[in-house]
């Protein structure tokens, strides 16, 4: 039984791809509300880790659990991802690719579409929302693509490297929208980032994984509050000192 108040569960958890382990003796619990960032080198299981939380596959050892349910067709029920690419669909206009998942749920295009029009306009879309994603900018595609991820209406929001396709200039642009994103939203959040500024920047704690096979190495709470400007809170002595830490705790995992 899990922990009341306890959104995922991971207990022991490895996994393989034939010989090769990719995962090796990972726990950890985020409280429901919570936002995790993932951090670690490349290669070291921070994605697939998603996929076995999201219920894409199961462990090869150890135990995971979303909201209690420890089932494939559990997990995928209660969890909603968000790739790297934006994934839109070039012939749908922005709204529409909003509404997606909310159609495919047989909700019917009307109310979707107000549903969707609403959170574009929250996220500063408003303007945009009869555009194709041709029209949009890089970051404008992502603030759609989050839009969609919001609408699932499910409980664990999966974002796996939201910004990484984007230029360094708008990427740090969007790191404070990204955390009022989650914020206002309220979901508990998995967030894999090779970006340690941003882990601590957006998320509540960050866990760094090992090179693989990927193990839990070091943890840290952020020092700053989600709310707090970008330029401020990265600038602040406490930041400076977790990033510093942090990348000190990466350097490690690869010598």
């Amino acid at each position: 039984m899990e922990t009341p108040g306890i959104e995922i569960s991971a207990r022991s958890v490895a996994h393989r791809f034939g010989e090769l382990e990719v995962l090796a003796d990972i726990s950890f619990e985020t409280a429901a509300g919570e936002v995790v960032a993932l951090v670690g080198p490349s290669g070291c299981g921070k994605s697939t880790l998603l996929e076995l939380i999201g219920g894409l596959a199961e462990p090869t050892a150890g135990e995971l659990a979303v909201a209690g349910e420890a089932s494939m067709s559990g997990r995928l029920e209660r969890c909603t991802w968000m790739p790297q690419r934006d994934l839109l669909l070039p012939w749908r206009r922005a709204v529409d690719n909003a509404a997606l998942g909310l159609r495919l749920s047989g909700a019917p295009r009307a109310s979707a579409r107000a549903e969707a029009e609403a959170m574009l306009d929250r996220l500063g879309l408003a303007d945009f929302a009869r555009s194709y994603p041709s029209q949009l900018s890089g970051g404008m595609r992502q603030r759609v693509a989050f839009a969609r991820t919001l609408l699932a209406g499910k409980p664990v929001l999966l974002l796996d490297e939201p910004l990484a396709a984007l230029d360094a200039i708008t990427r740090a642009d969007l790191q404070g929208w990204l955390a009022a994103g989650i914020r206002e939203a309220g979901r508990t959040t998995l967030l894999v980032t090779h970006d340690v500024e941003e882990a601590l920047y957006v998320a509540d704690r960050v866990l760094l994984l090992s090179a693989r096979p990927g193990r839990v190495v070091w943890e840290a709470t952020s020092p700053v509050a989600r709310d707090r400007p970008r330029a401020e809170a990265i600038s602040s002595p406490d930041f400076v000192a977790a990033r510093a830490s942090a990348l000190e705790a990466l350097a490690g995992t690869t010598s």
